[in-house]
């Protein structure tokens, strides 16, 4: 089975020109509302009510603390903020 091959003159990804952005229309336009939504995705992760957010703070910690911390691997920064809400929220 042989591939067809296009055209010599073909180009896969022409620049476009006035006419070509005058004829665009938004893809909500085209494919509708609710179907051009799921072509757009947020980045990362979805952003958190106020309440849930947590807050950026400096701390400063003894050097052996955060050795021992850090030994603990990948996710010691979450284990850290599990240890402090265990003794102190109740």
């Amino acid at each position: 089975m042989s591939k067809i091959r296009p055209p010599q003159d073909f180009d896969e990804n022409p620049e476009w020109t006035e006419a070509d952005f005058a004829r665009a229309r938004p893809a909500g336009a085209v494919l509708g509302a609710s179907l051009a939504k799921t072509l757009v995705r947020p980045r990362g992760r979805p952003a958190l009510a106020a309440t849930e957010r947590k807050a950026k703070i400096n701390i400063r910690l003894s050097p052996d603390v955060i050795a021992a911390l850090r030994a603990t691997g990948s996710g010691w920064q979450t284990r850290v903020d599990q240890i402090l809400r265990k003794a102190f929220v109740k």
